[in-house]
């Protein structure tokens, strides 16, 4: 049996030295699809290719990265909002909306989980520090391999078959996360403040934080990765 080919999005990043645009991510994200069996692949921001692409893949890894624009879920930016990258935009709307036609398996890690959530129609919140009621630790001054709070995950999800104790202590480096959930999508995990932290749907899985920087200090950590191969072997 050949080993599956996962595709990792990029992010768009200028080199000040040779002021040159290139695609990049940390290693890590590949690290964690080749440790959970998956040949790790990373995909420039080409939206013409993304149907090109998708033939020559197994299943897509959305990465982490810049703030989505707002008006992606029909909103106007607010104080807050980050950087955002609208050429990434466009490209992984085609991305996935060309993955999903085929079929293929897909995992969201932090901004990935965000996109999913927003391209299956749901939406986010721009800045937490604007919604006072959620006064959980998720903008962690502390670097990797650092965890900061607990996550509740849900009884008889994806995950919970990884922890059965249905707690885990996660890392946390975002100030956007999910307000409305999309209603194809499950929730698998929230934050003890409320957030959604995980969800899953038909061939989707998705986490708000960064297994990628812990799991090869806390193995545990990988079990995103082993969810995005098992969602392989129900496709076969």
């Amino acid at each position: 049996m050949s080993i599956p080919r996962v595709g990792i999005t990029t992010s768009q990043l200028i080199d000040p030295a040779l002021k040159r645009l290139f695609n990049g991510t940390s290693r890590l994200y590949a690290q964690g699809v080749l440790d959970a069996g998956g040949a790790p692949v990373l995909l420039p921001n080409l939206p013409e290719a993304a149907d090109l692409y998708v033939k020559q893949l197994d299943a897509v890894l959305f990465s982490g990265g810049v703030d989505l624009h707002p008006g992606l879920y029909q909103e106007e930016p607010v104080l807050g909002l980050g950087e955002v990258d609208e050429e990434r935009d466009a490209f992984e709307v085609a991305l996935y909306h060309a993955a999903r036609k085929a079929g293929l398996p897909i995992l969201g890690i932090c901004r990935g989980m965000q996109a999913i959530n927003v391209f299956e129609g749901g939406n986010l919140y721009q800045h937490l520090p604007n919604h006072p009621e959620f006064w959980g630790d998720h903008s962690q001054k502390a670097l990797p391999p650092n965890l900061a709070h607990e996550v509740h995950i849900a009884e008889g999800s994806l995950l919970a078959a990884h922890h059965p104790e249905l707690k885990l202590r996660v890392n946390s480096y975002h100030h956007q996360a999910v307000k409305t959930l999309a209603p194809s999508l499950q929730m698998a995990a929230t934050s003890s403040d409320g957030l959604v932290e995980a969800y899953q749907g038909d061939g989707i899985f998705a986490v708000q934080w960064h297994p990628e920087l812990t799991f090869q200090k806390h193995p545990q950590h990988l079990g995103p990765f082993k969810i995005l191969m098992d969602l392989l072997k129900v496709q076969v």
